[in-house]
């Protein structure tokens, strides 16, 4: 296959690209970019092209010795204005509040103009974003939040329309709509915004700030780090988030996004601190990024039951690929709150290292009849060391409304508007290797088992030294070790040519199962 490149995002200073090589994950072999004439090597699938300038055109090809791709060529934009933080009177020292000068620049810049941050340390309380712009944080760049609750503005979680029958909704905490501190970046209903660089953002969150047993649960809730609410054709690229107070990167009832290039950085033992969260959202690329979090890479969610129930809205068309997931709860996650269902979601070529578990889907009873999750589809896919790679749970229990014994109740229920659906998922050329709790763990509802679920060139093989650990988050589900397949209420499974090696006792503990194939 020769090495064509795919152009994923095209700004004025910079571009990403992507090396469409199905033998590559995050990484890839050795080969040549070149642009316009000047050479690089790389490693990776996914790289941005830096120093590019405004209005002009490029010709960018990969080469692998006499292997030769075809020219990718674009344009540029043109870009009528590049504002400096500086000129607006922003010092950069890390010891003043720059909040306002960066906000003058951001809210001065034209349509098509560029923010610029340049190196420095830019401490702000939050930001705001607005249509039409890039906003650039430049190598040696740090955007810095200054982490102090009473400098931090409330978003309102819901506000009564003027007609008393429509609805504002602003600040989000795990799926319902309630108050929670601006984040240090927020967009709210913005069209065509780039966030770029070689920079940091720094959410200064710590155990002696948002992380301790104080700041952890309350009303506000913690901020993100990006926020974006209502947006459309938003893109982030190259930069580096580190220290998050809760979710990284939270895009609620958006289209059209693009996260390419990032780094996403959090100590493993920080709480909430999940990588990318699209709520509701539809049209999701994320492509070429590297997670270390304390809580989920990626979480997938549409609101919890009253989100759901009231506007319907599922997450959709998100492609996940080109990822390295290092350290994490999960490494790709389907809910939990996910009460308007999730459809359409495809995981390819990336590698889960670390991670407790790779595919995690999560919910519950009372999540309610639109929570449909279907159509999600992994494929050419590498775990290693991951403690469960494939689970799905339907009896997830964290957060105040999952304690009762309605949710953890194994018994069959009767189905009525609370009750959730798991539906078509697919598991395709995937190895897994150094598992320690089981390979797979699937725990469907007796009254609404889990629909179809079919694994196709699986491999998987246990740890020499695998350690005990619980493999689902569910009210009685023990440490265990070594477990192939366990499986429990589910119409159609299908394993076509899985592999398991290195476990104990029997490959497979199946109940409760209309129909389970292996060929």
């Amino acid at each position: 296959m020769p090495l064509e490149l795919k152009a994923l995002h095209i700004g004025s200073r910079s571009a990403v690209v992507c090396l469409c090589d199905p033998s590559a994950d995050y990484s890839a072999e050795k080969y040549v970019l070149t642009v316009n004439g000047r050479k690089t090597e790389e490693e990776r699938a996914v790289v941005t092209l830096y120093g590019l300038g405004a209005g002009r055109h490029y010709s960018v090809f990969a080469s692998r010795g006499d292997d030769i791709g075809p020219a990718l060529e674009f344009d540029t934009p043109h870009e009528p204005v590049t504002l400096n933080v500086r000129d607006f009177g922003a010092w950069g020292d890390g010891a003043h509040d720059d909040t306002p000068a960066v906000q003058a620049a951001i809210y001065c810049c034209p349509p098509g103009g560029r923010v610029l941050l340049p190196e420095g340390t830019f401490n702000v309380t939050c930001l705001f974003l607005k249509s039409g712009i890039t906003f650039e944080i430049a190598s040696g760049g740090v955007l810095k939040a200054i982490p102090q609750k009473d400098r931090l503005p409330v978003l309102p979680g819901r506000i009564e329309g003027g007609d008393e029958s429509s609805e504002y909704l602003y600040g989000s905490w795990e799926g319902n709509p309630l108050n929670c501190f601006a984040s240090v970046i927020t967009g709210v209903d913005i069209k065509n915004t780039v966030v770029c660089g070689e920079g940091v953002i720094d959410g200064s969150a710590d155990f002696s700030n948002w992380w301790n047993a104080e700041n952890r649960i309350g009303d506000p809730g913690r901020p993100h780090l990006i926020y974006l609410n209502r947006c459309f054709g938003i893109t982030v690229t190259g930069i580096t988030l580190k220290n998050s107070p809760s979710w990284n990167i939270h895009p609620f009832f958006c289209e059209n996004l693009g996260f390419y290039d990032l780094k996403i950085e959090s100590p493993a033992n920080s709480h909430n601190t999940d990588g990318i969260n699209p709520q509701s959202c539809t049209g999701v690329e994320i492509a070429g990024v590297r997670f270390s979090v304390g809580d989920d890479c990626i979480a997938i969610k549409s609101g919890k039951l009253y989100m759901g129930r009231t506007y319907k809205t599922p997450s959709r068309d998100i492609h996940i690929h080109n990822c390295l997931m290092y350290h994490g709860h999960g490494g790709v996650t389907v809910g939990s709150e996910i009460a308007a269902g999730a459809d359409g979601v495809t995981v390819k070529n990336c590698r889960f290292v670390g991670t407790d578990r790779g595919l995690r889907v999560k919910t519950r009873r009372g999540r309610g009849e639109d929570s449909y999750i279907r159509g999600i589809v992994f494929e050419n896919v590498v775990m290693q060391d991951v403690l469960t790679p494939f689970v799905i749970n339907s009896f997830y229990y964290c957060g105040s409304d999952g304690k009762s014994d309605y949710v953890a109740s194994k018994e069959p229920l009767p189905i009525d508007s609370r009750t959730p659906r798991v539906g078509g998922i697919s598991v395709r050329n995937c190895v897994c290797t150094g598992c320690h709790a089981a390979g797979v763990y699937f725990y469907g509802l007796p009254e609404m088992p889990i629909e179809r679920v079919e694994l196709e060139n699986v491999k998987i093989s246990f740890s020499d030294d695998a350690r005990p650990a619980v493999p689902a988050m569910m009210r009685g589900c023990k440490a265990i070790c070594r477990l192939g397949v366990f499986i429990r209420n589910a119409r159609e499974v299908l394993f076509k040519n899985v592999a398991i090696t290195g476990f104990s006792g029997e490959p497979a503990d199946v109940d409760g199962v209309d129909s389970f194939r292996q060929v």
